[in-house]
């Protein structure tokens, strides 16, 4: 039996298995082909941009560890990179830039002097290939964040400058979702805070909740962007003070209509992300999603499919909230190949999906609303070891895209023919 004969036939047997307990896997993978997943950008070229040559990252509570070859020094080798990384993933997805993967001409354009011309031919490449866009602004690696302080800075003219910098990118935004006819999603995240116990906290969020009401104060159609803002618990130089907590933001997001994002490795390593999920849609309209994978901190190593990820997919099924979520990954890992990385990231986010879209939700409810817990333990129990892998690896064969251990040797090829010659 050649290996295409192989899936389908497991996936035969899966179908039927699954259909025992009222699941049609069909319909799930009809469900799971309407999940966008955001890949971002960073990942390809370790979060170093392009506004000068030697751009790398610099400060903000983040690090990059690693130096494995074949990194993307242009945003052409990000283009190509990015394309094949796309070309291993099953569905239609987006890409996520940051402000400082614009293309300045070697020319030294200042964050708060940047344009949607510095963005054109990311435009164009999202149009032919079918691929709308997110977008950040990047409020780190710059002299200007040197003290750890942007849109809660005591400096007036520092906070005024990231004021700027924060609209041009919603301006930018809003000119990606009309010209690609999607909506663009700007996400928020500063470093600020300090290192060590602060004696005012108050006056730092005062301004951060200032800076943020005059950045929102340019209202734009939701059919062209959206605003969402990211908390964090700490980061490299604010263990003991984070300004954006995720208290802050979320009052802000409440009352004032904006989107709140959470991000996997922004809160402590006991919290459950999923258990946030329906307490803050009660009060929001949206979530974004950046799906990470902490060990021990916010380490943003690549996204696998684990029990935090899992969980936040379930949650968002059974709750049927899939329409008002959008999902992103973010990690940055340089001690393996990027692109595989990308790969695995985006098919682990996917993978998590179809496990929850394939429980049997009716017989679930039932048994919990019966009271009976004895067969809703024992039902997740045993779901755990149905033969989702059959119905993934048949989706895979469906998108035409690498199944199985295919992957390892296409991302090899790559890395073979294009990633090793950049020296």
């Amino acid at each position: 039996m050649n290996e295409i004969a192989l899936i389908e036939k497991s996936y035969d047997l899966a179908r039927e298995k699954y259909a025992q307990l009222g699941v049609e896997t069909e319909a799930a993978l009809e469900q799971l082909s309407k999940i966008p997943i955001s890949l971002n950008c960073w990942q390809g070229d370790d979060v170093g941009g392009f506004e000068t040559p030697e751009a790398e990252l610099s400060g903000g509570g983040i690090q990059v560890t690693g130096n494995y070859p074949g990194k993307a020094r242009t945003a052409d080798e990000l283009r190509m990179d990015a394309e094949k990384a796309f070309s291993f993933i099953p569905g239609n997805h987006r890409f996520n830039l940051h402000a400082i993967y614009g293309e300045f001409g070697g020319q030294l354009v200042d964050r708060d002097e940047i344009t949607a011309d510095h963005f054109r031919a990311w435009i164009g490449w999202a149009k032919k290939n079918n691929i709308k866009l997110d977008f950040n602004a990047t409020c780190f690696s710059h002299p200007k964040a040197n003290d750890g302080f942007t849109l809660s800075s005591k400096d007036p003219a520092l906070r005024q400058f990231w004021i700027e910098h924060v609209q041009r990118c919603r301006e930018i935004s809003a000119t990606m979702g009309r010209e690609l006819n999607s909506p663009c999603i700007h996400n928020l995240w500063i470093p600020d805070g300090m290192k060590d116990i602060p004696v005012d906290r108050w006056a730092h969020r005062q301004l951060l909740k200032k800076s943020l009401d005059e950045i929102f104060s340019s209202q734009y159609s939701a059919t062209e962007m959206k605003d969402a803002i990211e908390s964090k618990l700490f980061g490299l130089g604010s263990e003991s003070f984070v300004v954006g907590s995720h208290e802050f933001y979320l009052g802000y997001a409440i009352a004032n209509k904006k989107m709140i994002c959470f991000d996997l490795g922004h809160f402590h390593p006991t919290e459950s992300v999923a258990d946030k999920i329906s307490a803050t849609l009660l009060y929001v309209d949206e979530l974004l999603f950046h799906v990470s994978r902490g060990v021990r901190w916010d380490s943003d190593h690549t996204v696998v499919l684990n029990d935090e990820v899992k969980a936040v997919a379930e949650e968002l099924v059974r709750g049927e909230f899939l329409p008002r979520v959008n999902v992103a990954l973010d990690f940055f890992d340089a001690t393996l190949n990027r692109v595989g990385a990308w790969v695995v990231g985006a098919r682990a986010t996917l993978k998590a999906f179809l496990v929850a879209l394939l429980e049997p939700h009716a017989k679930l409810v039932e048994a919990e609303e019966k009271s009976d817990y004895f067969a809703r333990l024992a039902l997740l129990d045993e779901l755990k070891t149905m033969p989702f892998g059959a119905v993934w690896d048949y989706y895979c064969l469906k998108n035409d895209v690498p199944v199985g251990e295919e992957l390892i040797s296409a991302v090899h090829r790559y890395e073979m023919d294009v990633l090793t010659k950049r020296g």
